[in-house]
């Protein structure tokens, strides 16, 4: 009750100062980038041995079948930009495409995604503005064109088509468990990441294929994080906020999802952005700063245009992270940590009613948030800075729930 369907993002947006950016300046493919030689050999060592090394040395969390669950989670679907074509169009059956009202479609679709593995799903359509949010340069080096001479999808040795008829963004999230996250930065909490993804691949496959069989087609990540920037179509999809983290925070599940994305030419009703108050709980928060080992999220209060490296795209008023410092901490500790989002307070699970009444406080005023967030360290108490809030070993003994996450919560889709 307390999220509003608002106009405009809960974050300034300067649509003149947004490029189409090239994937490849994130730290996440151009880690190389940022560091001279020395330095590069140095955390790719690191980032190839020190996993190995904290279980050598007897670790906690770092035992062998921690580390086999983390490499094991992310086996799974592929997943390509054009989708499996396996199955049928109507063409090729005889039978009639499928024709709705974009409203309908919509419906459609959410229903499909969700019935696939998707948590919440919400749309976007293309213009001149949030083009924009789709890369130039894929991971791989193939550029995305969007083109308004082709009216069919294509992948080159070099490029992938987009054709500009294709005008509508399908947005979804896939949940990750919260109870492994707080195992982070050891392989338990990487572990969930990687079966977020690999859920997500395998629902962008199946959505593909579905959008084949009803005569339309569906463009997706050739690679993991590829077609365009994932937080801003979440956040202008209405699924969350953008956060002190620089990532989407939802109202239903926290920081605790990954988002996905697919271009498609079957008409879609858009969703609007939200406002639940969780743009301004950020600015007095900070825990997911204080509780950062590499101290790369901002302790600032106040959002800023000013970006802190290349890996930065820029144009919106947010807390810009040090991607760099994050990433190489990444390769010290061999996982890809995740503290900032287990110490979130909207990651906390929702089964108590005094959590749903916090989020309607934080909703709909912003007197309380410095008290809240106080609150929430007292009682949460994440603990010392770098160290997992609960025992991984403890993991192996719990009543785990499929996949690690409640199915049932959070049917607010925008």
């Amino acid at each position: 009750f307390w999220v509003r369907t608002v106009d405009k993002p809960t974050v300034e947006v300067d649509w003149e100062a947004i490029y189409r950016f090239d994937e490849r300046n994130t730290v996440r493919r151009g880690w190389s980038k940022y560091l001279d030689e020395e330095a590069y050999a140095k955390v790719q060592e690191l980032s190839q041995t020190s996993i190995y090394e904290r279980s050598k040395a007897g670790q906690v969390g770092y035992s062998t079948r921690d580390i086999a669950l983390y490499r094991a989670s992310g086996i799974g679907a592929t997943q390509s930009f054009l989708g499996p074509d396996n199955v049928a169009p109507p063409e090729e059956t005889g039978i009639a495409k499928w024709e709705g009202t974009p409203e309908e479609n919509s419906e459609m679709i959410r229903a499909a995604l969700r019935a696939f593995g998707a948590a919440t799903v919400g749309f976007v359509e293309l213009d001149e503005n949030t083009e924009k949010l789709i890369y130039s340069i894929d991971p791989d080096g193939k550029e995305l064109v969007i083109s308004e001479d082709q009216d069919v999808a294509e992948e080159t040795e070099t490029q992938r088509i987009i054709p500009k008829k294709a005008r509508w963004v399908i947005v979804w999230t896939v949940q990750m468990s919260q109870e492994a996250m707080t195992r982070s930065p050891t392989p338990m909490g990487a572990a969930t990441t990687s079966m977020a993804y690999a859920i997500g691949r395998a629902t962008q496959s199946r959505l593909q294929g579905f959008l084949r069989g009803i005569g339309y087609y569906g463009l997706g990540e050739a690679q993991t994080n590829a077609l365009g920037i994932a937080p801003a179509f979440g956040v202008l999809a209405g699924l969350g906020e953008l956060s002190r983290l620089n990532r989407m925070i939802t109202p239903e599940y926290g920081p605790m999802v990954r988002i996905f994305k697919m271009v498609t030419n079957l008409p879609l009703a858009p969703t609007r952005p939200i406002d639940a108050g969780i743009t301004n709980f950020c600015r007095s928060c900070k825990t997911c700063a204080t509780y950062c080992p590499s101290g790369a999220l901002s302790t600032e209060s106040e959002p800023s245009y000013e970006t802190q490296g290349g890996w930065n795209r820029g144009g919106v008023k947010t807390w810009y992270e040090n991607s760099l410092s994050c990433r190489n901490y990444w390769a010290e500790v061999g996982t890809n940590c995740g503290i900032c989002f287990a110490v979130c307070p909207f990651s906390v699970k929702d089964r108590a009613l005094i959590h749903s009444m916090v989020k309607g406080v934080v909703g709909t005023t912003t007197i309380f948030n410095s008290a809240l967030a106080n609150l929430s360290r007292t009682v949460y108490s994440p603990g010392p800075i770098d160290q997992p809030q609960k025992d991984p070993e403890e993991w192996w003994t719990l009543d785990y729930s499929e996949y690690g996450f409640d199915t049932t919560r959070g049917h607010g889709d925008a």
